[in-house]
């Protein structure tokens, strides 16, 4: 058992680590909980980025993905080029119903009709799966990604899921997270050149338009913009 950190405790290290470096989070949360703590890697812009942070500090830290059976196949491919790149295995982490097993037992495009529902099949179900005996996490959001997000700390007390929530990103804009990955040559999801600055599952992702939010083409018309995995 390592240290049990209080919220007094962790609302200090967040406040200390505001507007800093992110990877000065990324080794506050290896130096701290490793090998407990894992990023939960989406393969989006963020995300990449924070892999590439992440492998800089500790090659062997813990990384996985929620396979939701339901990815573009671009996102497939960003997953190899990474994990050839940096050498990494990347845990894959997936839904105890396939999709089409999803579809028999509750009929076709469930994530039309029921879209929060077959979130929680495919995402977070897996995810509280994937973090079951980990003391802490490591996530790609942005305050500026949503309103849901607005006041992310970046070292916080996730009450969801029940452990430390490390948020490296949270004071980045979209152009900080470019700058970095075009400086570091990460490789990136190709769908991003698209008109796709949000990439989920394929039938519930559209082409986002000038001027439009960039989380809008996340299930689009649905009145929804969190999968579930954060608060």
């Amino acid at each position: 058992m390592g240290k049990a950190w209080t919220q007094e405790e962790l609302e200090k290290v967040s406040r200390e680590l505001e507007g800093k470096d992110p990877s000065l989070a990324i080794k506050w949360a290896v130096d701290n909980f490793h090998p407990d703590v894992a990023l939960a890697c989406s393969f989006g812009a963020e995300d990449v980025a924070l892999v590439d942070m992440l492998v800089k500090v500790k090659p062997d830290a813990r990384i996985f993905y929620l396979d939701t059976g339901l990815l573009f196949k671009e996102t497939y491919d960003v997953i190899g080029r990474i994990t050839k790149k940096y050498g990494i295995q990347p845990e894959r982490c997936a839904a105890a119903l396939s999709p089409e097993d999803m579809e028999k037992k509750h009929g076709p495009k469930f994530w039309e009709a029921s879209p929060d529902e077959c979130c929680k099949i495919r995402k977070v179900i897996p995810l509280e799966t994937a973090l079951s005996g980990l003391r802490a996490w490591v996530t790609g959001i942005r305050r500026d990604q949503a309103p849901t997000r607005a006041n992310a700390p970046v070292v916080g007390w996730d009450e969801k899921f029940k452990l430390v929530k490390i948020n490296p990103l949270v004071t980045w804009t979209w152009e900080d997270v470019w700058n970095y990955i075009r400086k570091n040559d990460v490789p990136y999801n190709v769908l991003h050149d698209r008109n796709y600055p949000s990439v989920g599952c394929e039938p519930c992702t559209k082409q986002v338009n000038p001027g439009e939010d960039p989380r809008a083409g996340r299930w689009a018309g649905k009145g929804k913009i969190e999968c579930g995995l954060h608060k």
